[in-house]
């Protein structure tokens, strides 16, 4: 199975080129989609296409009339961006829900492709999860990426209908379990494949725009300058230097733009694209306030003026006890000592849990380094795997026994590294640790990939 998921990401990182290259509600997105349309259908489910564009495959339950059990994740890619991200959870999805629909499950578990989670291009992100559970605002759909095209216009040249703001596409899952590589080094680091995900942080997007007064680059003394972007640069460092000063704080500048730039003439106006991440809505809160005072300060000091406005906003966002319980118990170890894992990135279940739907993760490790968002993302066959054979148990649990049943069917055994013989049920402890941020959640207690035994 690994195999033929790591061949079918391969397939879609040459969408756009290679590296991969998906905007959202883009013709490559859409290739992908159809792409993954084909597998789903080959899998002998049952495909559905929202007014959105985001993609159902579903292996019917006996009891239909009961609330849905959805895994998945989004297809669409950063600029450069690699081959798992997103991608993984749809296209490893896809085989733990096929292998699921081999057995009888009274709910039908369906495996989704979201549409636009990044917002790279059009400036929000989550679009089709947003649009599912009924949060488009009235005047989203004529938001314009930078070559003036409007979503609207994005999605009738998919030949998809504009939606309803505020309605939601189809009825709502009653479970949604994302899979997604972590991201970052915390497995890694604890030398573990799979994580369940406690909690994803709050996040932001403040756009601050500089003014100041444009000028000729010879004909202006250094000491009779307004020069926005001199401004924009300090407020740059100043934006890293404060999020370094918490450790329950990242701010990223990833994006600047110098109106009407020469290289002969100094900037009249900057604009800075800011992300800024915190572990509580309080603590964003105040991070976003810092970054008002960097500002201001960065442009008093150059004789600039400056405004800064909230793009975006979400809040954190707990996962479901229950389901994490489910995911811990797939994985073999519903006993083990409960740590929580904490996701810096936005997911596609954030917004499912803050509509009221149960919703859990399965983070999977990202290789040693944690790299994302970029070509040199990679994650272990045997991680991949590893994930597949617990997404499967835990989807198949939840379909027919509800949240946290406790009624794990498969364990996984450990043998520990070396030529010692393999140890059975309690014997074979997980490595786990608790932290003073923790907020209870199970995670899967490690091992080695090298050293499982089915």
């Amino acid at each position: 199975m690994a195999g033929r998921v790591l061949h079918r990401l391969e397939t879609l990182f040459s969408i756009g080129g290679g590296p991969a290259n998906r905007p959202g509600l883009s013709l490559a997105e859409q290739r992908a989609h159809d792409l993954a349309a084909g597998w789903m259908a080959e899998a002998g489910l049952e495909v559905a296409v929202d007014a959105v564009g985001n993609l159902v495959g579903r292996a019917p339950g006996s009891s239909p009339e009961l609330p849905e059990v959805w895994t998945g994740s989004h297809l669409d890619t950063v600029p450069d961006g690699g081959r798992f991200d997103g991608a993984l959870g749809v296209v490893a999805g896809l085989e733990a829900v096929t292998a699921a629909r081999a057995r009888a499950h009274a709910r039908t578990i369906g495996v989704v492709a979201f549409r636009d989670e990044e917002g790279c291009r059009f400036g929000q992100g989550y679009f089709g999860s947003r649009a599912l559970c009924g949060r488009l605002g009235p005047a989203e759909l004529d938001m314009c990426d930078a070559s003036g095209t409007s979503i609207r216009r994005a999605l009738a040249s998919l030949r998809l209908p504009p939606p309803l703001p505020g309605s939601s596409m189809q009825p709502l899952p009653g479970v949604f379990v994302e899979l997604h590589i972590e991201q970052g080094t915390s497995l890694a680091d604890r030398d573990l494949a799979l994580g369940v995900v406690g909690e994803i942080v709050a996040m932001a997007g403040l756009t601050v725009r500089f003014s100041g007064e444009r000028a000729h680059a010879g004909g202006t003394a250094m000491t009779q300058r307004r020069d926005a972007l001199i401004a924009a640069a300090r407020f740059v460092l100043g934006a890293h230097s404060l999020a370094r000063s918490d450790t329950a704080w990242r701010a990223t500048v990833g994006e600047l733009t110098v109106h009407r730039p020469a290289s002969n003439v100094i900037a009249d106006e900057v604009t800075v694209g800011v992300d800024a991440r915190a572990r509580s809505d309080e603590s964003l809160d105040r991070l976003v306030a810092g970054l008002r005072e960097v500002a201001d300060g960065s442009a008093r000091q150059g004789g600039c003026a400056w405004e800064a406005s909230l793009a975006w906003q979400e809040p954190a966002v707990s996962m479901n006890p229950s389901v994490s319980q489910a995911l811990a118990e797939a994985a073999g170890e519903p006993a083990a000592q409960p740590i929580a894992a904490t996701s810096w990135a936005g997911h596609d279940a954030a917004i499912l849990a803050a509509a009221g739907i149960p919703a859990g993760m399965l983070f999977v490790r990202a290789g040693r380094a944690g790299v994302s968002h970029s070509p040199q993302e990679t994650a272990d066959a045997a991680d991949i795997a590893m994930a597949i054979e617990t997404l499967d148990r835990a989807l198949t649990n939840l379909a027919d026994g509800g949240l946290g049943s406790g009624q794990a069917t498969a364990h996984l055994r450990v043998r520990p590294t070396g030529s010692q013989p393999a140890r059975s049920g309690r014997q074979a402890k997980y490595q786990c640790s608790m932290s003073k941020l923790d907020r209870g959640c199970p995670i899967l207690a490690g091992w080695n990939p090298a050293i499982l035994v089915l």
